[in-house]
């Protein structure tokens, strides 16, 4: 599989309301990965408006970590 990038998820923007991360994408749009993806190891982003993807790096304590923002 090819990815646009690899992105750490603390250079992520992160939204507690809908527990989705963001990333800019060069078409305008944004990268989305959620925290529920990020709970089951799923680490590649995608856009929703183009065919790109990246690659979220993070561990396991990111999960912990991002669970209990509010």
């Amino acid at each position: 599989m090819s990815v646009y990038d690899e992105v750490e998820i603390e250079d992520m923007d992160f939204d507690p309301s809908t527990k989705i991360f963001y990333y800019p994408c060069p078409c305008g749009d944004r990268f989305q990965i959620t925290l529920e993806q990020i709970k089951n190891k799923f680490e590649i982003a995608q856009c929703p408006s183009c065919s790109l993807q990246i690659r979220v790096i993070f561990d396991q304590n990111s999960y912990d970590i991002y669970s209990k923002i509010e």
